[in-house]
């Protein structure tokens, strides 16, 4: 059967590629964007998730044209990197009110239409970051560490009515955001993973249809690495 899928930054990078993989999968999906031209393909919705009233706007245009939201993935995220000292408050709460907050309140609305279904599928796109930590990131890695917490909880609070909750842990991928390091810093991070490259987004994408899929049925709480082996033992 076909679903309604939300994926949320899905207009470019990684969400995009969960976008196409679900499609090609026979699910309708929407996707949400903050700015720019949206992908053809998909019921794009313009939306600030750090807007609440935006969130729910973007819930009843998505359940009036293609019905509850029976899959989440929530991937919209930003970063804002700067050492410690050099880091300001709007710096670290900016991230944090997108990355934490925004999928704090996108699954939330979500979550409403699934405990009246007793079912559905949740996956958060984390980072490696969060777990292995980044000098000069400390508010993404807190953000995508506190996403672990949250599953983790949701994990345990909705299981009984059928909701998997799960976390992807993306490694170094190869996108517009990574592209424009220099050769010498790409090859210092391939340096540091096992596999000695970047991960492709499809990569990324193909984790999160198993999570989304029926196969996936027993799996909740979880958090999948897909970083090459950088981030192994954590």
């Amino acid at each position: 059967m076909s679903r309604s899928v939300l994926v949320t930054g899905g207009n470019r990078g990684i969400g995009l590629a969960i976008a196409r993989a679900l499609a090609d999968a026979g699910d309708q999906v929407a996707i949400t964007y903050r700015s720019g031209e949206p992908p053809a393909g998909f019921l794009a919705v313009k939306c600030d998730i750090t807007d609440p009233e935006q969130v729910e706007q973007a819930y009843k245009e998505i359940e009036e044209k293609q019905g509850r939201v029976e899959v989440l993935v929530a991937n919209a995220g930003v970063t804002r990197d700067q050492l410690l000292l050099r880091m300001s408050e709007d710096d670290f709460a900016s991230v944090l009110d997108t990355n934490l907050t925004g999928t704090f309140r996108v699954v939330k609305r979500a979550a409403r239409g699934m405990l009246r279904a007793r079912t559905g599928r949740i996956v958060l796109i984390s980072s490696v970051v969060g777990l292995l930590g980044s000098a000069g990131q400390a508010n993404y890695a807190a953000s995508k560490a506190g996403m672990v917490g949250f599953a983790r909880s949701l994990a345990r609070e909705l299981g009984s009515r059928g909701i998997t909750c799960n976390v992807v842990a993306p490694g170094f991928v190869d996108t517009d955001m990574t592209r424009v390091l220099s050769d010498e810093q790409r090859a210092s991070i391939t340096d540091q993973v096992p596999l000695g490259r970047y991960a492709q987004p499809e990569e990324i994408a193909a984790t999160v249809r198993f999570l989304a899929s029926d196969e996936a049925a027993y799996i909740t709480g979880a958090v999948i690495p897909v970083d090459g082996g950088l981030g192994m033992g954590h």
